[in-house]
């Protein structure tokens, strides 16, 4: 075993299989095991690292739902106002969202092979583009806030506002977020979630207390609406930021940050994480753009019929952390099978990470499906809103299975550098499929919020066909990185 004692903690069934490179791999899908590794110890591996980020994720959203459900107890306007900033937000997070695929597959690949100097230095170089381009962006969201909140399509001059305020004030403590999220990109590179769900946790507990004490007001403290919620979303970032940083500059843990190595571009590492990261920018992009067209769209019906789609987009957004948690399982260890030439392990791995996914998400569609309303209505218990947002819930118990495997295969084949397909995929269903059919079923149909739902569907059951046609083509186990 290449791994050092001192990183023992992070040793996993794949590091008792010898390296693949003499080894000759015709059909991945009918494989057995290697000798002296059981299924069992598989699924431990999936679990050891989904089930922090699993839990991490869902508390995340979770108290963007108690922030949510705070601010909506302002009124309509309030909802809809923090609901505007959530594709600006995300557009401007694209780079560095994109550079993080590029550190977890590269971290990842080195800590299959068993070289933790050069996921390492991954660390350093994707830091330091990190903070440069958040830098840059939150400079460009901060005096163009406004103007985002309009294009989103603000009809209301509270609504523009709130949004712009909200926005702001986010754009702030943009970078603390953007660099506790590669530290948690590249952690998840070497399969060590249990950190990220440490200081994300804490920084959610920050969040949801001074939510409760700035947005009305409580004990003496100044009542300043979606202002105070923005602001508390910011300090628990920065509280974040604060725990990863000192983490990583621990000097016993697999990957260490220390000041005194060199943080000069090193044009290897870069080449290597811009080459992943890069296609999954195209992703990123392509999927806000179809998203903003796609939600600008629904804007067009009025305060409440959106403050009805945010409602349910921030109770799907809940269900994405059961994919996206085990989808960090998948993209960890298909990273570290294929560092270690053995992409028959990185199958077996993802098989049954689809497994675990899955029965979780047939367990959330029911939920969703039969009890829909009753969670709408702790946002809002406006009898219109609970109503329409019991409907919508049936969308979206329909789509969990769908988006389980989805999250799951494409977390594998980013973990395999396969990001381009990933981008066209994205491409035809969220930019094309998605946004026409929603214009079309909406202004044409006039089927209102359901007919943007059912497009939403469509695309979710095209994009989970493309993405496993994808996977089983086997094309992501030759990549060169």
């Amino acid at each position: 075993m290449e791994t050092s004692v001192k990183y023992k903690k992070y040793v996993l069934a794949l590091d008792l299989v010898e390296d693949g490179s003499n080894i000759e791999i015709k059909d991945i899908k009918k494989q057995e095991l290697p000798p002296n590794i059981t299924s069992k110890m598989l699924y431990s591996d999936i679990v050891k690292i989904a089930w922090p980020s699993v839990v991490e994720l869902t508390l995340t959203q979770l108290a963007s739902m108690v922030d949510l459900m705070m601010v909506g107890g302002l009124g309509a306007w309030a909802l809809t106002s923090v609901g505007l900033t959530v594709q600006p937000k995300f557009l401007l997070m694209i780079i560095f969202m994109a550079l993080n695929v590029g550190a977890t597959a590269m971290v990842a690949r080195y800590r299959g092979a068993g070289e933790p100097e050069k996921a390492n230095l991954i660390l350093r170089q994707a830091l330091m583009l990190s903070l440069i381009f958040s830098v840059i962006t939150s400079i460009l969201g901060y005096i163009y806030a406004e103007k985002l909140i309009l294009f989103m399509g603000a009809s209301e001059e509270k609504t523009l506002q709130g949004g712009t305020i909200y926005l702001k004030i986010q754009m702030v403590g943009f970078t603390f977020m953007a660099l506790t999220s590669t530290i948690t990109a590249s952690l998840r590179g070497v399969g060590n979630s249990r950190t990220a769900l440490i200081y994300n946790m804490t920084s959610n507990i920050v969040n949801v207390f001074l939510n409760y004490l700035l947005i009305e007001g409580h004990f003496g403290f100044p009542r300043w609406e979606v202002a105070g919620a923005s602001l508390a979303t910011i300090i628990g970032q920065f509280v974040a930021f604060v725990i990863a940083l000192l983490y990583v500059m621990k000097g016993d843990q697999y990957l260490h940050l220390r000041f005194k190595d060199s943080f000069r571009p090193e044009p290897r590492s870069l080449k290597q994480i811009i080459t992943i990261g890069a296609p999954a920018m195209l992703e990123q992009l392509l999927m806000r753009a179809g998203v903003i067209i796609y939600v600008r769209t629904i804007a067009g019906l009025g305060t409440v019929a959106y403050a009805v789609h945010q409602i349910c987009m921030n109770i799907q957004a809940m269900s994405f952390m059961n994919g996206q948690g085990f989808a960090v399982s998948a993209t960890s260890l298909t990273g570290q099978s294929l560092g270690k030439n053995r992409p028959d392990m990185a199958h077996a791995y993802v098989h049954r990470t689809r497994r675990l996914g899955m029965l979780v998400s047939f367990m959330l569609g029911t939920i969703f499906v039969f009890w829909g309303g009753n969670i709408v209505s702790l946002y809002n218990d406006s009898p219109d809103i609970v109503s329409q947002g019991a409907r919508i819930m049936m969308f979206v118990g329909f789509t969990q299975p769908l988006q389980s495997s989805q999250f799951i295969l494409s977390g594998s084949l980013r973990g395999a550098g396969d990001t381009r397909a990933i981008a066209i995929i994205t491409f035809i269903t969220v930019l094309l499929i998605r946004p026409l059919l929603a214009v079309y079923l909406i202004n044409v149909w006039h089927m209102g919020l359901e007919g943007a739902w059912f497009a939403f569907i469509v695309d979710q059951i095209i994009r989970s066909a493309l993405v496993l046609i994808r996977y089983n083509s086997g094309k992501w186990k030759k990549i060169k990185v």
